[in-house]
């Protein structure tokens, strides 16, 4: 059975000699090639390829808000995130809006391979390095609260951190709530003092932590 490939990459080499080592397999066919989310979205929506591999970081649309609206509209094509970024928050973002692969740039071409030919059979993938992160990232939520955990936050501090963990810009999230970015520049400011945090990456293993999600109610 041959699988069928749709390939999202800003950087036209990188795409280039991806597609040269993916069709050099004899199970697989780049059906098509997208250098933004957008073109990936009006591609699969065409193709409706078995696998989207995609990258996180492209301009208009990037990886990690293409991902719900594929899986949304269709759902018969499985994700499988290739990024340079090995953070866990940027690896649970992805598991969390649907993908069913991770694989990191840096690790070698066999694992995306593999990653594809998982992912088909039903599988979650996720190379080698990023397994540990994940794992380690589990226990240190088992583990007892921080401290800052039981900070009380206001509803409105509650929506920017729910908002801020998954990714959006203050222009972004002022614009789902109807209040100016200046205010949710402070708001955010707050955050980060009130929970003692110094980064983004902070504020999103806190939010995590916390439960605190799309789907949570403030």
């Amino acid at each position: 059975m041959t699988i069928t490939v749709a390939l999202a990459e800003d950087h036209a080499i990188v795409r280039h000699g991806i597609r040269v080592l993916l069709e050099a397999q004899p199970d697989i066919h780049v059906v098509g090639e997208a250098s933004n989310g957008v073109e990936l979205h009006e591609l699969v929506a065409q193709l409706k390829p078995q696998i989207a591999i995609v990258d996180i970081s492209m301009p208009g649309m990037n990886g990690l808000d293409a991902i719900p609206i594929l899986r949304r509209e269709t759902p018969e094509t499985q994700i499988i995130i290739l990024s340079m970024h090995s953070d866990e928050s940027y690896v649970h973002q992805a598991l969390v809006r649907g993908a069913m692969g991770y694989v990191l740039k840096g690790a070698g071409f066999s694992s995306l391979i593999e990653a594809i030919r998982s992912v088909v059979a039903g599988d979650r993938y996720l190379c080698p390095p990023l397994t540990e992160t994940i794992i380690n990232d589990y226990l240190q939520k088992s583990q007892p609260a921080p401290v800052n955990s039981g900070v009380p936050l206001t509803p409105r501090e509650r929506e920017v951190l729910k908002f801020a963990a998954d990714g959006l810009l203050n222009k972004q999230i002022a614009a789902r709530l109807s209040i100016s970015p200046r205010t949710v520049e402070i708001h955010r400011a707050r955050l980060m003092k009130k929970l003692r945090l110094d980064s983004q990456t902070g504020l999103v293993k806190y939010a995590i932590r916390q439960g605190i999600t799309k789907s949570d109610k403030p």
